[in-house]
């Protein structure tokens, strides 16, 4: 049995790292190219922000499910998702990915061109400039997208609930149980999760808001 508090913890964890990785590379893939393809590949990512959670977590619920042709392969290769944590943990790391792919991108176009320019003109490769010149120059964009990305994974219920279901101490995170609790007519129990949740979001923003002052001083200071 995992607790609500250590099952959220772990779900937001892991879907943060993974949604972390793959927006990297598409923030990279998305600053750099200008075309419809790009065009297309930006929409689907920012997709689930304008999508109810519910509606995501159906149209997951119907790509990963055992009567999908992706499902089934999943399934006969030993990997469940529907109905599971891990699940969750996929849940997660698509509602978060656009909070990664956003901020990196935008810190990675906020880098010089010329910087860029005079590494081609020397020698290196696209991927040497990014890890060796935009990596490191936008870091506090890809922080301040990590820290959103795991107060939105955390924070997660509707795209949860429909692939992971409410399967206490299995798959019933703290948004879960702090709904499930207010049906139960538990308000102490569901006040005190809520708070924590809160608590965890406050201290989040405050971070990126810190790293966001931090930023704009630089590039002033850069400027001048």
């Amino acid at each position: 049995m995992v607790s609500p508090l250590v099952l959220s913890l772990r779900v937001a964890g892991l879907a943060t790292l993974f949604a972390v990785v793959f927006g990297i590379a598409l923030a990279a893939l998305l600053a750099r190219r200008r075309s419809m393809a790009a065009n297309i590949t930006d929409a689907a990512v920012t997709l689930p922000l304008v999508l109810p959670p519910t509606v995501l977590g159906y149209y997951l619920l119907v790509l990963l499910g055992a009567q999908s042709p992706l499902g089934a392969w999943l399934e006969s290769i030993g990997i469940d998702l529907v109905f599971t944590w891990q699940g969750a943990v996929v849940a997660a790391t698509i509602v978060a990915l656009p909070l990664v792919v956003g901020s990196t991108r935008a810190a990675i176009e906020a880098v010089d061109p010329d910087l860029r320019d005079v590494a081609r003109t020397l020698g290196r490769s696209n991927t040497a400039i990014f890890l060796i010149i935009l990596l490191p120059l936008a870091w506090r964009g890809l922080l301040a997208g990590g820290m959103l990305a795991f107060a939105r994974a955390l924070g997660e219920f509707g795209a949860t609930l429909m692939i992971a279901g409410n399967i206490p101490g299995r798959t019933q995170t703290l948004p879960i149980a702090i709904y499930d609790s207010v049906q139960a007519g538990d308000l102490a129990s569901a006040n005190r999760q809520a708070l924590l949740l809160t608590v965890v979001a406050v201290v989040l923003l405050v971070g990126i808001r810190y790293l966001g002052s931090a930023l704009a001083g630089r590039n002033a200071r850069g400027r001048g």
